[in-house]
């Protein structure tokens, strides 16, 4: 396996939709997952998608490991490493959910993406099998967020408020603010409702 150079915002091959595959089973695809995979595991990501290292294609990789959700948590919140080639999905229901977004192509950078909260997704395996699945919380952000590199999009695009958008190291200072914009918000609707 060899390690990827990973695009980062700016480069074209970001911006572009990227092209269907038309044999998920090819040597060729296997190969690209391969290195897919351990060039994500080597910059401890949860997702990855062709584009980002250079290649337009429609390959996505993640997961969404068991430490992100609560205890009780449902099995939809969870992911093993996954491999889907030329994926989609669709929203059920219209709850959106706001959470905290990087991405490897804009290291040291979060920011707070509103995504639904609830989809299925489908496409295919390396062996070309298809794959269907419902998923929640963080594992519903992972691949709407790995579906949009596939479609030329970078998560600051996606923010309703990019006050929200924040350097890593900075990322407490960020929660406080937005904690006490809410706590604010909250109180102002009270004052208003007597």
């Amino acid at each position: 396996m060899t390690l990827l150079k990973i695009a980062r915002m700016g480069h074209p091959v970001l911006l572009r939709s990227a092209r269907p595959v038309v044999d998920p089973a090819s040597a060729e695809i296997g190969a690209l997952v391969g290195n897919m995979i351990e060039t994500m595991e080597d910059a401890a990501g949860v997702g990855l998608a062709a584009p980002q290292v250079y290649e337009s294609r429609r390959v996505i990789i993640f997961t969404a490991p068991e430490e992100r959700a609560g205890e009780d948590a449902p099995e939809t919140d969870f992911a093993p490493l996954t491999t889907l080639i030329n994926p989609e999905f669709e929203p059920i229901g219209d709850d959106i959910a706001m959470g905290l977004e990087g991405c490897l192509s804009i290291p040291g950078i979060t920011g707070i993406v509103p995504r639904h909260a609830r989809i299925i997704y489908r496409g295919y395996a390396p062996d070309g099998r298809p794959v269907e699945r419902e998923a929640t919380n963080f594992h519903a952000r992972v691949v709407q967020h790995e579906i949009d590199h596939l479609d030329g999009i970078l998560f600051p695009s996606r923010m309703t408020d990019l006050s929200c958008l924040s350097f890593n190291e900075e990322l407490g200072h960020l929660m406080e603010y937005v904690a006490e914009r809410r706590a604010g918000s909250g109180a102002r609707q009270a004052g208003q409702e007597q």
